[in-house]
């Protein structure tokens, strides 16, 4: 999926739970729409050119997707969800009574309103836009990440991974086992085309690769990608969408069987790498920010006694 000039500037990502939306431009016939909101969620309105008809991964804010679907003037056809978690989910059941016919597709019976549940490589169509479900349990038990694509397309096809695959990280054992996430990363995820486009379900980019730092602190893809998240995170624009191929240079998740991130865990065994990764993410404080001099002193002089005392 090609983006053109990537993404539009001028649209910000407010904090606060206020959402924005960024397009990505595309001269095919399938436009993705990065719509951020809540605290740092995606959720993406992937358009059909050709029809004009549209589906919605991970349906957050309903309110919000309206106002999207009525300024692109499309149709809204069907719901793809990657896994129950309110923040990807909430919003299925009030699209649903606003849309009778809505398809809401999923792996898991706790997703609201689910009218179809999928399997792993089941494949579904919406006009020329073809998506193969791919089951990634770990986050949650019942967790679907959707792989998109177009025939005869020279764009590259995208990857929507939810809670599974993040920029330069991966989602939380919640329901499942570091040799579940090793599968979903490996031989699920990692063997899909290169070329990928990666649509995760969370802006936490620069968080990831301060620990990917951390890991690997001689990696300068790390650091150079660690920059230039900083420079977007400081914009409000989104660091969506990676790549596949960029992920293996800097996510040490996929990175289990490197020796500098076999070294920084102890182990070799890539799942065992894989699980005191997660262990020591889970664990992960990013270095505070060094306050100012005049902040040092406030402190030592005890001015801000009195602020302090009314929490």
């Amino acid at each position: 999926m090609h983006q053109g000039r990537a993404i539009s500037r001028g649209e910000t990502r407010p904090q606060g739970g206020v959402s924005s939306h960024v397009q990505l431009h595309t001269p095919g016939m399938m436009k993705v729409k990065v719509i951020s909101v809540l605290e740092d969620n995606y959720m993406y309105l992937v358009i059909e050119e050709n029809t004009r008809e549209a589906v919605v991964v991970d349906a957050a804010v309903p309110k919000r997707l309206l106002e999207i679907v009525r300024k692109e003037d499309v149709t809204l056809k069907a719901i793809l969800t990657t896994h129950h978690h309110w923040d990807h989910a909430r919003g299925n059941e009030e699209l649903a009574k606003v849309y009778p016919e809505l398809q809401v597709y999923g792996a898991d019976e706790r997703i609201g309103a689910l009218t179809h549940k999928v399997t792993h490589n089941e494949e579904l169509k919406f006009g020329d836009i073809n998506v193969r479900c791919l089951f990634t349990p770990c986050h949650t038990s019942g967790h679907m990440c959707y792989f998109m694509w177009e025939e005869d397309s020279p764009d590259a096809p995208a990857v929507f991974s939810g809670d599974t695959l993040f920029i330069g990280g991966c989602g939380k054992f919640f329901e499942g086992t570091a040799e579940q996430m090793y599968r979903n990363l490996t031989d699920i995820l990692g063997a899909l085309p290169k070329e990928t486009k990666v649509f995760c379900g969370h802006e936490c980019t620069v968080r990831n690769l301060k620990f990917a730092l951390k890991v690997e602190p001689e990696n300068e893809i790390v650091k150079k990608k660690l920059t230039w998240a900083k420079l977007r995170d400081d914009e409000d624009l989104p660091t969506v969408p990676s790549t596949l191929q960029e992920e293996f240079h800097y996510n040490p998740f996929l990175r289990v069987s490197e020796e500098s991130v076999q070294k920084f865990t102890g182990k070799t065994d890539p799942v065992d790498v894989l699980r005191a990764l997660r262990t020591a993410k889970d664990n992960f404080k990013k270095p505070k920010e060094m306050l100012n001099p005049q902040a040092m002193l406030a402190f030592e002089w005890g001015l801000f006694g009195p602020f302090l005392d009314k929490k």
